[in-house]
């Protein structure tokens, strides 16, 4: 996935994962800032459940407000894996 471009992120590093998903240090090659992209695993995405947990992980990173973040989420297929859902969040260094 790396140096791949996704919707209008471009991917620049793995920075970890687990049995959810991985996620992704991606630069938004529209607002020239960094996010953290998450990747659903297919079994994962083809589990009802665990979209849902998925999901609920995503309103809660949008719910956050700190100085240092900028929460936002989105949830979306790859072109590549249209099965895959992905979400971002956003931090300001």
């Amino acid at each position: 996935m790396i140096g791949q471009t996704i919707s209008h992120y471009r991917i620049v590093e793995k920075l970890g994962g687990g049995g959810m998903g991985v996620v992704y240090k991606a630069e938004d090659t529209s607002l020239g800032r960094f996010v953290a992209l998450k990747f659903l695993p297919e079994d994962v995405a083809q589990d009802p459940q665990a979209l849902e947990r998925f999901r609920r992980e995503a309103r809660a990173a949008s719910a956050l407000n700190h100085p240092i973040s900028a929460p936002s989420t989105k949830s979306a297929s790859t072109k590549a894996n249209a099965s895959s859902p992905w979400s971002f969040w956003t931090a300001s260094r």
